[in-house]
């Protein structure tokens, strides 16, 4: 595999959104506090702001796991175009930013270049969450399963509207069926 390409592709990423977020709209909200221990493990990618790097990529989950060195891993696992494509992963790590509500992260998987994620709705039983990026640009709507209702979709699409985000924007990431 050339590793130039994904190198290139990700620092054009991060340098575009290293200039923040909209100064009109105030910062995000995240949730007031996020247990750890139960948002570790997988993570359904169930819908997204879609952004080049993601562009293609079915089946997708997060995996998150503590690391020895107080860190954690982040792994983005993915199929390319179909269902029944390999899976491949993208090795990453992150490191809580905000130890009070642990809901602000500094996710990287170039060095030296990290992005904000910042856990902004997440279900009272840990069985979905919201992902956001202070430019707004980004969004991820995160399962347990690989399906979510409707109407849970729609109810998390409307509270981020109210913190600003485009719901037209967002696009729903085939899953395959349980």
């Amino acid at each position: 595999m050339n590793i130039a390409r994904p190198l290139v592709s990700a620092l054009i990423l991060l340098a575009s959104l290293a200039s923040g977020g909209c100064a009109s709209q105030p910062p995000l909200k995240t949730v007031d506090h996020l247990d750890l221990d139960r948002y570790l493990g997988r993570w359904y990618v169930i819908a997204h702001i879609p952004y080049w790097l993601e562009q293609g990529k079915v089946a997708s989950y997060d995996s998150y796991a503590r690391r020895p060195d107080g860190r954690l891993q982040n792994d983005f696992t993915f199929r390319r175009e179909r269902l029944d494509a390999p899976e491949e992963t993208w090795k990453g790590t992150a490191r809580v930013v905000n130890t009070q509500s642990n809901a602000e992260w500094a996710v990287q998987f170039v060095w030296p270049f990290t992005a904000s994620y910042l856990v902004i709705d997440l279900d009272p039983d840990y069985r979905w969450a919201v992902i956001g990026h202070p430019s707004r640009r980004l969004l991820w709507v995160l399962a347990r399963e690989r399906q979510l209702d409707e109407a849970t979709y729609q109810a998390i699409l409307r509270r981020a509207a109210a913190q600003g985000y485009q719901p037209d924007q967002v696009r729903k990431v085939p899953q395959p069926a349980d």
